[in-house]
């Protein structure tokens, strides 16, 4: 029980990131706010190694092991994810985002030989009917595709294969070292990216601004981290995804609150079907 209102408590918290994410963004450039919540992660993540002594030397088989999932599951998911969020609103992302769990049980699967089940399969297909009916917003076959929610659809892909990288990088590396090297991996790949895209942005934002982005990714990028992927290890990463569908709820209700997003029927109608597998 403990472990499902851990993963219930991470899945409430990343939906919030859909929100904080789209308001920090009409402040931040999205690369440079993808790698300045990354490197207060980082220092987070790699301060509480030491403070707790559970640093290690990493060999080239950590290494090895390391890249795929800072390339995936921090530099594309993170890029992919404020890019996004740029040009669709955090509703329609996060029920793109909801797929992530279909995903996630397929590369399963694929590469760690978890089962997948009749009942997974005809979950997926509706939940996928779910997101097609907002993505078209009720015009039948007629979909409106945007870039926005392609960079989405790759950031879903992204988060799906990290949980499968991650999960294997586990299997050899404590759970925290193996989160808190990735984020910096990740952090420093990131870097070089925001300062080529993005070369003369300049931050002289107010300290309510910065205090948003550094509590936001302590909570979700750090702590959150560290959770979700212990988790992981306990009850697989396809049941642990799965509670990634309660996302959309969580962005519904605190975009309507917080920004003033209107829900539609449309986009409810979605958020039914998606969380049924």
């Amino acid at each position: 029980m403990r472990t499902y209102l851990l993963l219930l408590l991470c899945a409430t918290l990343y939906g919030s990131n859909f929100i904080f994410g789209s308001l920090l963004l009409q402040e931040f450039p999205a690369m440079h706010l993808s790698a300045y919540r990354l490197a207060v992660s980082s220092v987070f993540l790699i301060g509480y190694l030491i403070l707790s002594r559970r640093m290690i030397r990493l060999t080239s088989r950590d290494i090895i092991y390391l890249i795929p999932v800072a390339l995936i599951g921090m530099l594309l998911h993170q890029v992919s994810f404020f890019t996004g969020l740029q040009t669709i609103d955090a509703t329609t992302a996060s029920l793109i985002l909801s797929l992530s769990p279909i995903f996630t049980a397929l590369l399963a699967r694929l590469f760690l030989k978890e089962s997948f089940t009749l009942r997974m399969v005809v979950g997926s297909l509706v939940a996928l009917i779910g997101v097609f009916f907002v993505v078209s917003q009720g015009r039948g076959l007629h979909v409106s595709l945007t870039t926005g929610m392609g960079i989405m659809f790759i950031c879903m892909l992204a988060f799906s294969g990290s949980t499968i990288l991650m999960r294997k990088l586990t299997e050899k590396m404590d759970v925290l070292g193996a989160t808190a090297y990735s984020t910096l991996l990740g952090c420093m790949l990131v870097f070089p990216v925001a300062a080529w895209r993005e070369p003369h942005e300049q931050s002289t934002l107010s300290l309510g601004w910065w205090v948003l982005l550094i509590g936001s990714a302590l909570l979700i990028q750090g702590l959150c981290a560290i959770i979700w992927n212990n988790q992981i290890r306990k009850v697989g990463a396809a049941k642990a995804s799965v509670f990634l569908n309660l996302q959309p709820f969580v962005v519904m209700l605190l975009g309507y609150f917080m920004l003033g997003t209107p829900v539609t029927f449309t986009q409810v109608g979605g958020s039914i079907l998606v969380p049924i597998k």
